[in-house]
């Protein structure tokens, strides 16, 4: 028996007892031949004193011993001398009078300090992730992601769920993002896909009778990289027939309640609240906006209007809006304000204006000069301007001044390290959105139900979808909606996108087949548990809460993957290197 307990349940009421117990040398601390062990596994951590003086036969290995060695350990727990406690441990009124000291394994000089106090270099970290997911900081959020994971599980298990895994291996389907395909060997020049998300199986779940579905699913996504995106990541998927959106809402609201409270020892006050698309764009210049503070955005077009500030007054007679937002009492300098301006521009503003609210309750501003005294009142009231309040003001067509505001709005107000969390509905997204080629593209995706037909067929460009996103912090956590049940409405959408009827049947022809056999009205929502245990565990980057993430470019250093393969192995797949590909491999053959 490599033991009879775990260190973290040893506290004063185990005084006197004899414990068999095993884990890892934490740190060792020499004093004059004495040896304290802070030893750590699963639970905790506890001082273990290894005393040659008590046990004689303990003098060599007191000696040999290092940090991460692993051991098992008999000994007496006993009260620490009065005056030696550690409050800050758990354990830190007793220690472990050893016994018997046995060295399961001994450990090579660590690449670097298993000490959540010393940054360390990530691509080191990700390197020895099995060291790194020592850190307690990391085992802290692996224990997190377990936590809630198991509270979804047990929430949708309870309200009658059937959890119901779908393909890994699927046709290829244009949902947005690039494709992480995989060649068939049978097959060749054929390819499987990595499914983005479980949607359309999911769907085909409710043609099949499955009244409630869900599954904790493996995603893969070829997009570029960002702190809250990987190739691969984890989320809740469920769809429920016969269901509408407050359904659905009130299911997640449930499920993320139970995972917040597993998490942190509280649920969420239910109901959430909700707000429209177009008031959230409107108010904060975001689909997912963060409500830990205020800054909205005002509409100052008015002021404007007339105005014999050219720059903004034509922009209001194109149809263009000026709007505003104030961030408070910030730096004035004339330095860090143009540097708000070029940030601003960055963000694809054509200019902004500042203004500084001055002890007499005037307007400092490079334009004041071309403002009335009434015009700068009405925009000091607006905006609730008060002494040192820098108020940035942006004129451009609707859309694109309230995107750059709202991004200067998060520079600027958005809280580091609150532990608040800020849940809201944001709901009544729009069907479709411009594309790049100035075309449609769905908004969310091409099987998202309209809220009415006869608004997507006479205003494609403005019609509302039943699509809801839940959002904490400013961050998306998922995204759902009502979906398409009515094959025709179906073509309708691909009519809008420019699918063909031809091209639909190439792409989705399978599903499309079984939309014609009594689909009941459905609807769903998935969720990224990444997301959700990173914002819970306050950490700003979702690769600190996933076992084995990739870089930010996609590397993984622990098995130096992606990699080269043999000819031959290329071959059985009838694949070829292109010589720019193979001229890569050879400037990287590690990745």
């Amino acid at each position: 028996m490599y033991r009879d307990t775990y260190v973290g349940n040893l506290d004063a009421e185990a005084a006197g007892t004899t414990v068999t117990i095993a884990g890892w040398a934490a740190r060792i601390r020499d004093q004059g031949g004495v040896a304290f062990v802070d030893l750590r596994d699963a639970s905790g951590l506890v001082q273990v004193v290894i005393a040659p003086d008590e046990v004689p036969e303990l003098v060599d290995v007191a000696r040999s011993l290092k940090r991460e060695y692993c051991l098992k350990i008999i000994g007496d727990v006993r009260a620490r001398p009065p005056g030696t406690e550690n409050l800050d441990l758990p354990t830190g009124a007793v220690e472990v009078a050893a016994r018997t000291v046995e060295v399961l394994s001994t450990a090579q000089p660590l690449p670097f300090q298993l000490d959540d106090s010393i940054e360390t270099d990530e691509q080191v970290r990700l390197q020895y992730r099995y060291l790194d997911l020592r850190r307690d900081r990391m085992s802290r959020n692996l224990k997190a992601r377990s936590r809630a994971v198991a509270a979804i599980h047990n929430n949708l298990d309870a309200a009658g769920f059937m959890e119901v895994e779908t393909p890994t291996l699927i046709k290829s389907t244009p949902e947005g993002a690039r494709d992480v395909l995989v060649p068939s060997r049978h097959r060749q020049g054929h390819f499987y896909a990595l499914p983005q998300s479980p949607q359309l199986f999911k769907q085909l779940l409710m043609v099949a009778g499955v009244d409630r579905y869900y599954q904790i699913a493996r995603c893969y996504r070829d997009e570029d990289f960002r702190a809250d995106r990987q190739i691969e990541f984890t989320q809740l998927d469920l769809e429920g027939s016969f269901w509408g959106q407050d359904e659905v809402l009130a299911t997640i609201e449930s499920v993320v309640s139970d995972a917040v409270a597993a998490v942190r020892g509280e649920g969420l006050s239910l109901p959430l609240s909700q707000m429209t698309y177009a008031e959230a764009i409107d108010r904060f210049g975001s689909d997912k906006p963060d409500l830990r503070f205020g800054m909205e955005i005002a509409d100052l077009s008015d002021v404007f209007a007339a105005s014999e500030f050219n720059a903004f007054a034509s922009v209001v007679e194109g149809g263009g809006v000026v709007r505003a937002i104030n961030i408070g009492e910030s730096e004035s300098s004339r330095s860090h304000l143009d540097g708000i301006i070029e940030r601003a521009k960055e963000l694809g503003a054509k200019g902004l204006v500042w203004m500084v609210v001055e002890q007499d309750g005037t307007i400092r501003s490079p334009v004041a000069k071309f403002l009335e005294s009434g015009e700068m009142d009405a925009i000091r009231q607006a905006l609730s301007g008060e002494l040192g309040d820098v108020l940035l003001l942006v004129a451009d067509e609707h859309r694109r001044a309230s995107h750059v505001l709202g991004q200067l709005r998060l520079d600027h107000g958005r809280p580091d390290g609150h532990d608040d969390l800020s849940f809201l509905w944001v709901t009544d997204f729009p069907v479709f959105e411009v594309a790049d080629d100035g075309g449609l593209a769905p908004a969310h995706h091409p099987f998202t139900a309209p809220r009415s037909v006869e608004e997507l067929r006479d205003s494609p460009e403005t019609a509302v979808a039943k699509a809801y996103d839940l959002v904490v912090n400013g961050v998306e956590l998922g995204s759902g909606s009502v979906r398409i049940h009515d094959p025709a409405v179906q073509q309708e959408v691909f009519d809008i996108l420019g699918i063909a009827p031809e091209e639909a049947h190439q792409r989705f022809g399978w599903f499309l087949e079984a939309l014609r056999y009594g689909t009941p009205p459905h609807a769903g929502f998935a969720f990224g548990i990444d997301r959700l245990v990173s914002v819970l565990q306050n950490e700003p980057n979702i690769r600190e809460v996933m076992p084995f993430p990739k870089t930010q470019t996609g590397f993984d250093p622990l098995t130096s993957s992606p990699s080269p393969v043999t000819e031959d192995q290329l071959a059985e797949l009838g694949i070829e290197l292109r010589p720019d590909a193979e001229e890569s491999l050879e400037a990287h053959p590690a990745g």
